[in-house]
């Protein structure tokens, strides 16, 4: 009673069968999803193909991959398994997306180049022109600007292009075929006669660093350059970026690399950003930092004050000895910069503070004010959209006519509890 059945044209899928829906790419729009009734023992290779010729697209560098529960693409979909080994269902929506996957035993690898602000980074203070990623790709150059004044927070990316390599390659190989990738595209960029062209040689593989990005952001950090590539757990949605070096370096593993930043005193923005490689040996703690910050800049120990950055906040957490006045039972537990809130790892932003000429306890930049209005005003949006679509939602149901169901009088409800002493 009260159930919706729809009536559909066609014959109904039998037991073994399997009723998908199918959509090209992966921004798709509501009515434009395609369905298919196949076996649900064919293979990802046939269902594709199906699909392909359903959709009218030629070729046969396609790949399907299953939208999740958030409504994004999934994992690349295995074209040997059968759907039933996939654990597809009815009802289940499958992306065609355009390239073609690697075979078995091989990765498909975005690759970009990454040039982190600083005296050293050349083209990283400016935008790339947008005539020069086509013509090595069909994705551009990606800069991620701050405002004026807040430079060492910039990121600046240019996609280098696919590299298939197998995961028994060492990330030593991988960073060899990238190179060659550079060589054709400093070439390509010497004779456009481009202004940053003279900062974009590379010499040596050794001389690159390597990191998993997320969110367009370096990640996490690949540190040995024997180690194969199936040993980092890239997967098939990875995208690395590689980072020019003025030396070799060799992290050990209870290494940290970390950008720090000295703060300008008068001034709500900070200098250029330096790597500091902090050894934790010693623990993970705040003291150990706070000394290795302050033999790295020549300051007394206790006349800075540093903090983490959280850019997709824009906020600024202060590192300092809270825990020092604890009971050394929670001290042990607690001193640990690992762990909540700070999360520390390879790549963050430390903001240091010289309280002899500073004495200001703000950390934040006219780039955080600007980034949490924005985000202020999107949340505000978000909210004004839900109060309109849940008004618009009460208007269809009180005009449906529906009867609603008179509550009884309320009664109040009393629980005893036995005595269990």
């Amino acid at each position: 009673m009260g159930s919706l059945l729809g009536l559909c044209l066609g014959k109904a899928p039998t037991s073994s069968q399997l009723f998908l829906f199918f959509a090209l790419g992966t921004d798709v729009q509501p009515g434009e999803e395609m369905e298919v009734i196949v076996e649900e023992t064919i293979s990802v290779r046939e269902c594709l193909k199906i699909m392909l010729e359903k959709s009218g697209q030629p070729g046969d560098m396609w790949h399907l991959r299953k939208m999740d529960w958030c409504y994004e693409a999934g994992e690349p979909l295995c074209e040997d398994a059968t759907l039933k080994e996939l654990k597809i269902c009815s009802g289940d929506t499958l992306l065609l997306i355009e390239g073609k996957l690697p075979p078995r035993g091989f990765l498909k690898v975005p690759m970009w180049w990454y040039r982190p602000p600083g005296p050293s980074g050349q083209w990283a203070s400016q935008d790339l022109p947008s005539h020069a990623a086509p013509q090595v790709s069909s994705r551009q150059a990606v800069p991620t600007r701050g405002a004026p004044g807040h430079v060492p927070l910039e990121v600046s990316l240019l996609y280098l292009g696919d590299v298939e390599i197998s995961e028994e390659a060492t990330l030593r190989e991988l960073k060899s075929q990238s190179v060659l990738i550079w060589h054709v595209l400093h070439a390509m960029v010497r004779a456009m006669a481009l202004p940053f062209a003279s900062g974009l040689a590379v010499q040596s593989p050794a001389l690159l660093r390597a990191w998993a990005m997320e969110s367009k952001r370096p990640s996490r950090l690949l540190r040995t350059n024997g180690c194969r590539l199936k040993e980092y757990k890239l997967g098939r949605r990875t995208e690395i970026c590689l980072e020019p070096l003025q030396k070799e370096e060799n992290l050990g593993p209870q290494d940290v690399l970390l950008r720090t930043q000295l703060r300008i005193p008068g001034e709500r923005t900070y200098g250029p950003a330096e790597d500091l490689v902090w050894d934790t040996a010693r623990g993970w703690t705040a003291g150990s930092l706070r000394q290795s910050v302050a033999n790295f800049y020549s300051l007394p120990v206790e006349k800075i004050e540093i903090a983490k950055y959280f850019p997709e906040k824009f906020e600024w957490l202060p590192i300092s000895s809270w825990n020092q006045q604890i009971t050394k039972r929670k001290k042990k537990k607690q001193d640990t910069l690992q762990g909540g809130p700070y999360y520390l790892k390879d790549g963050d932003t430390i903001g240091i503070k010289n309280l002899l000429l500073d004495d200001d306890d703000d950390f934040s930049t006219v780039r955080d004010d600007i980034g949490k209005e924005n985000q202020r005003q999107l949340g505000l949006g978000r909210k004004k959209s839900r109060e309109a679509l849940r008004a618009q939602s009460s208007d269809v149901f009180s005009n449906a006519g529906t009867p609603t169901r008179s509550r009884g009088p309320e009664a109040s409800l009393s629980i005893h509890v036995g005595s269990f002493r």
